[in-house]
């Protein structure tokens, strides 16, 4: 169609999410947003939505994109449990230590800006941290922990994989944040000893 103007939708996103996840969501503007997709405003609302709109959009991207490699690391649960949670914890070492993508973690930087966000971002950010406990959940399941011993280190393995992008945003260097992964691991392996 003449005069109409083309462009990569995922492209798009993926440039404001990096934005929202470089400057947080209060300090991004519509006029940022512009910057960093090409896009002219009219163009931001009328193909990627509002502001919050466009957040939430950005916001299920990270979620699912990082998300779906937690599943896979976590797959080994049942035989390798105590190898996938420390894969499981690498797709967050390797995302902090990516160049290309900023420091810390979108869902994090969320959850931190809660009492100052919409319901909905609110409500979306938790799912996010739900969304993430239950995965480990069943992945500790699977590896034959009781319930309630289940239930714990799902909990801590989340709190511990968040605040690696807080601590990572905070200056912490890859040898402590890997220390912060093996004081877990080391616990894990003392429930999953325990079992027996």
């Amino acid at each position: 169609m003449a005069g109409k103007i083309q462009f990569d939708v995922d492209i798009a996103l993926d440039a404001a999410m990096v934005q929202f996840w470089r400057a947080g969501y209060a300090d991004t503007s519509v006029d940022d947003l512009s910057r960093a997709t090409g896009l002219n405003r009219s163009s931001i609302y009328s193909s990627l939505g509002d502001k919050e709109s466009l957040y939430l959009r950005c916001l299920d991207r990270y979620a699912t994109r990082y998300g779906d490699k937690y599943d896979q690391a976590l797959s080994r649960a049942s035989t390798e449990p105590l190898r996938a949670v420390r894969e499981f914890f690498d797709v967050t070492l390797r995302r902090i230590a990516d160049p290309d993508v900023p420091d810390g973690c979108l869902v994090a930087q969320t959850a931190l800006a809660i009492p100052a966000l919409s319901p909905g971002i609110a409500a979306r950010a938790i799912e996010a941290l739900d969304r993430q406990r239950a995965r480990l959940r069943t992945a500790l399941t699977a590896a034959k922990l009781p319930d309630r011993d289940a239930d714990d280190f799902a909990v801590h393995l989340a709190a511990v994989n968040q605040s690696l992008a807080v601590m990572s945003r905070a200056g912490a260097g890859p040898e402590q944040l890997r220390a912060i992964v093996e004081v877990s691991v080391s616990a894990l392996a003392q429930a999953l000893s325990a079992r027996s």
